[in-house]
């Protein structure tokens, strides 16, 4: 196998729809697929000299890798792609910034894949957003996927204009 795609994973169902886009990318290349998951530093300790930043416990990483190797094979059984038969895969986890270990993470990578939350432009804005941090700094092509769309249910004609449009024209 030649090439790289990374993918962040973090359980949300643009995550989900991302794992799955890049399982099958990295399967139609034949490439190897790296798996990244961040764990955000959960505190920091005060000091005399200063805040410093608990790093995560090796037990709460493996924990964390765990589940996103349970969330590997759950997207390649659904997609029919054998583990490391068809894509040979590799999961990291990792304490820190998202953004930072997803783009460490593709610095040789043919390709980058992060799933889209939806957040909105003012969360977006005040939490950060990863998808937007890994196209503006990658040094590889970016795919930001999705989720899929889970079909609501059928409304009458006159339900139907009860209810507001989408923003953006939807």
């Amino acid at each position: 196998m030649s090439g790289l795609v990374v993918v962040g994973v973090d359980g949300s169902p643009g995550a989900v729809a991302a794992l799955e886009f890049a399982l099958r990318d990295a399967a139609r290349r034949g490439a190897r697929l790296r798996v990244v998951t961040a764990v955000a530093p959960p505190e920091v300790w005060p000091t005399a000299y200063g805040p410093i930043p608990v790093p995560a416990s090796p037990r709460l990483l493996d924990e964390i890798a765990a589940a996103a190797r349970e969330w590997v094979d759950e997207a390649a059984t659904r997609l029919g792609l054998g583990v490391p038969e068809d894509v040979a895969v590799e999961v990291v986890a990792a304490s820190g910034s998202p953004v930072y270990l997803l783009l460490d993470a593709a610095g040789t990578a043919d390709h980058l894949v992060v799933g889209h939350r939806g957040r909105g432009a003012v969360a977006s804005a005040l939490l950060g957003s990863v998808g937007l941090g890994c196209v503006l700094h990658a040094r590889c092509p970016v795919t930001v996927v999705r989720p899929v769309p889970v079909p609501g249910p059928e409304l009458d004609p006159v339900t139907a204009m009860a209810v507001p449009a989408p923003a953006g024209g939807g």
